[in-house]
């Protein structure tokens, strides 16, 4: 993972977000409605990185504190199996 690009980070965090999210079976509003946002704009945007949104580090405490993950997991690689 040293030579990541800081797109490719929030890519990875973006998706991991999704995966603990889905797993606690919390739409993208529970999540943004949790996270003190009125709007799923936040969660939505930054699960994907669309346009350059992306979650910062007060963003992914507060996920990690709200879905009881830890802060280290976002930044894991996903391992794929075929």
């Amino acid at each position: 993972m040293q030579n990541i690009s800081s797109q490719d980070l929030y890519k990875l965090i973006g998706k991991n977000v999704a995966k603990y999210r889905k797993a606690k079976n919390l739409s993208q509003l529970d999540l943004s409605l949790q996270m003190g946002y009125k709007s799923v704009s936040i969660v939505s945007g930054a699960e994907i990185c669309y346009k350059g949104k992306h979650f910062n580090l007060e963003h992914i405490l507060k996920i990690s504190q709200l879905l009881k993950v830890d802060f280290c997991e976002f930044f894991k690689p996903q391992i794929t199996t075929k």
